[in-house]
């Protein structure tokens, strides 16, 4: 996790430890952590669904296809949980920058080079909980429509918490984006997240409308 507890991953933490962390006065885990939570819960609801349309009856036709989605669900949400962790690393890193010595010119360059790339990487990591969050959405829109309709609620629901994963994440992006000296960089960030953020919507509107085919 963090310097902050120095004790387990977030991925071992209880969801009350976790809260505990992330509620006290350290820098972190903060909003990309929960990002990254937030779309391990995200696949974690498209693996349920699978789960329970595949051998159910009625759902035959259907059981192929969430065989296949269940393990990259699965998959996903560990690769959220190590996320959650490299985000909280990475914001570090960017701390321990700010406490290098700056006595001298060289020691003050170094500072300012350090600091830089330690934003370069405090930005890239929400990035990429972004960029999976939206490939993710496509496949809770899927199941939505596809699996066991009792169970269609839940596929939404995932797609709402990889959208919110996707947004939070987003903006963790653009505050370090903001940071960047490097204008062509930081221009080329903004251009990714604006994409990235209308691509969430529209796969959020469509799990909403398989949802409401579902259910009506």
């Amino acid at each position: 996790m963090s310097a902050k507890a120095g004790t387990d991953a977030i991925r071992a933490q209880t969801i009350e430890g976790f809260l505990e962390a992330l509620a006290s006065d350290s820098s972190t885990p903060g909003g990309g952590a929960v990002a990254a939570v937030a779309g391990a819960t995200g696949a974690a609801l498209i693996a349920m669904v699978c789960s329970l349309t595949i051998g159910k009856k009625g759902y035959e036709g259907t059981w192929d296809r969430c065989r296949a989605i269940l393990p990259e669900a699965e998959d996903a949400r560990a690769v959220f949980l190590e996320l959650a962790d490299r985000d909280a690393s990475a914001f570090d890193e960017v701390m321990a920058a700010f406490r290098l010595p700056k006595r001298t010119a060289e020691e003050k360059a170094a500072r300012s080079a350090a600091i830089q790339r330690g934003y370069e990487t405090a930005a890239a990591v929400p990035l990429e909980i972004a960029q999976r969050a939206v490939a993710l959405m496509r496949l809770a829109r899927e199941v939505t429509e596809i699996g066991n309709v009792n169970a269609a609620s839940d596929g939404a629901s995932g797609a709402q918490m990889l959208f919110a994963a996707t947004r939070c994440a987003i903006l963790n992006v653009e505050i370090n984006e903001a940071a960047l000296k490097d204008e062509a960089k930081a221009t080329a960030l903004g251009a990714e997240v604006d994409a990235l953020r209308e691509r969430a919507a529209d796969l959020l509107a469509a799990a909403d409308r398989a949802f409401a085919a579902r259910v009506r």
